[in-house]
């Protein structure tokens, strides 16, 4: 959970309008934007002070203890996905998606978009390696006073159905010093509770990924709303689909090599991948992202996002931004997934906290050189 997405299955050797409230979440972003300094605003705080996060007692301070608990704390960075590398690029809608959703980002034309590449886990100077879950996170630029927030990864359905089992699953994985994995019996444990946490790391452990960043899907996992210009709602998930072929394998060795492969393939050109939009039937489950919908779903592609530059993250870039799934535009909603409340609500705390300590330099570096022409 924390600032992107999941944690891997096993660790290696951040709400839309609310009837009632005085305060809205769009309200309170447009108004934290006429401020100024809006990439770095910490959307999320709203959640977490509104009490927005109670899912079984947990706190959000509780739950950014625990991805301290397993890996350590490094100051200034984010509990989770600590290891990142920032970006930039654009995204061209090509006016399919205004059909689903009344959102300013589907008309035809261009946003300018902030990004940046991740791995999962707490320690910001791991080695990459192939099976660590990627993340992809993006903040829409969109004209006037919304923005839209999305974080994504590269496996095909979330490791946990509720706050809770994220919580207790990230303990029970931790690999003891004895043998460098977990504890059989503490798994078996954790397992045998949560059985949807199980048939999901049987869906990840059958899909091989890509050797890089470039050739990866990225998946919002979580169900959301669209809704049209006439009022009409739909469930939808969203994906991004690369337009570099697949390849597996590892491209070299050095404990960078996946972010050092995307600045060399950014050297080369803008990287792209075509945004697409599943659309849900009735009985579709759109509060459990452990389960992914049937692949007969109808798929609406509503445009291409092309990243064109990457940088070392620093003040002003993606390092500063809290990229809350719950900051949405007019036009996308919340489901009732129980994971998205709490994602806004650790990923607020987790940015209270890196925001002020000091900051150190990130593990990966992107050379002026290695930007796309």
């Amino acid at each position: 959970m924390d600032e992107h997405a999941p944690s891997d299955p096993v660790p290696p050797s951040e709400a839309a309008d609310t009837p009632g409230r005085g305060l809205s979440r769009r309200g309170a972003l447009a108004g934290i934007a006429a401020v100024g300094g809006i990439s770095a605003v910490n959307v999320g705080a709203f959640a977490w002070a509104g009490g927005w996060f109670t899912p079984d007692s947990l706190s959000s301070g509780t739950f950014v203890d625990r991805f301290e608990q397993v890996y350590g704390r490094h100051s200034g960075f984010r509990r989770n996905h600590a290891k990142g590398l920032s970006a930039s690029g654009t995204f061209v809608s090509n006016g399919a998606g205004a059909a689903l959703s009344a959102a300013t980002v589907f008309r035809t034309g261009s946003t300018p978009v902030t990004a940046r590449f991740s791995l999962s886990g707490g320690m910001p100077m791991a080695a990459d390696q192939n099976g660590t879950v990627r993340g992809l996170a993006l903040l829409f630029h969109l004209d006037g006073r919304e923005q839209w927030r999305t974080a994504m990864v590269n496996i095909p359905v979330f490791l946990d159905r509720v706050p809770r089992g994220f919580y207790d699953r990230m303990l029970a994985t931790e690999p003891v010093a004895a043998t460098g994995k977990p504890d059989p019996a503490k798994l078996a444990a954790f397992l045998a509770k949560y059985p949807e946490t199980e048939r999901a790391m049987a869906v990840v452990a059958r899909t091989t990924p890509s050797n890089g960043f470039a050739n990866s899907p990225f998946n919002g996992l979580n169900a959301f709303r669209f809704t049209d210009a006439a009022g009409a709602t739909t469930p939808v998930r969203w994906s991004l689909l690369p337009e570099d072929p697949f390849a597996a394998g590892t491209h070299a060795a050095g404990r960078d090599y996946l972010f050092d492969a995307l600045i060399e393939r950014l050297a080369h050109g803008p990287a792209r991948w075509r945004m697409v939009v599943t659309v849900a039937q009735p009985g579709d489950p759109t509060n459990d992202a452990t389960r992914a919908w049937p692949a007969d779903r109808r798929q609406v592609e509503v445009g291409t996002l092309s990243i064109d530059a990457v940088a070392t993250e620093a003040p002003d870039n993606a390092r500063d931004v809290n990229f809350d799934p719950t900051v949405l535009p007019t036009g996308i909603d919340l489901s009732d997934d129980p994971l998205l409340a709490a994602r806004s609500s650790v990923y607020a705390r987790s940015y209270q906290r890196r925001t002020r300590e000091p900051h150190t330099p990130s593990a990966v570096e992107a050379p002026e050189a290695h930007r796309a022409q």
